[in-house]
């Protein structure tokens, strides 16, 4: 399930996974909201209910995008969050991971401040 991620000044494709929180994403489409960032982390609020599946995870890679039953949030990791111990993408909690960005694109993810807007949206 192919979807584009939108923000002011830049766009990426992404891939979501064949799982029931990949699926209940997909099905709440299209999704406008403000971006929060923790570290190398954007997040924000989903209208999706789902529970932790088998799999989940807190440490997870850069490029992947998780959702994070806590909240509920849709979470792109692509870089260390304040709880990670290096490199790697840490979440503050298990999330599933449901998908991965097509290109992982540092610069323009880094560029991107707290409060912009994101639309999350099917491929057509």
């Amino acid at each position: 399930m192919m979807i584009n991620i939108r923000f002011p000044r830049y766009r990426v494709e992404a891939e979501l996974y064949d799982t029931p929180t990949g699926h209940a994403l997909y099905d709440s489409l299209p999704i406008t909201r403000n971006v929060i960032r923790w570290g190398d982390e954007i997040y924000f609020e989903v209208p999706v209910t789902s529970i932790l599946e088998p799999g989940a995870k807190a440490e997870v890679q850069a490029g992947d995008l998780a959702y994070w039953p806590n909240m509920p949030a849709f979470c792109i990791f692509f870089g260390p969050t304040p709880v990670s111990r290096g490199a790697q993408p840490v979440a503050a909690s298990p999330v599933n991971v449901v998908g991965r960005l097509k290109v992982l694109d540092l610069q323009q993810l880094k560029g991107i401040h707290e409060g912009e807007n994101v639309t999350l949206e099917r491929v057509s």
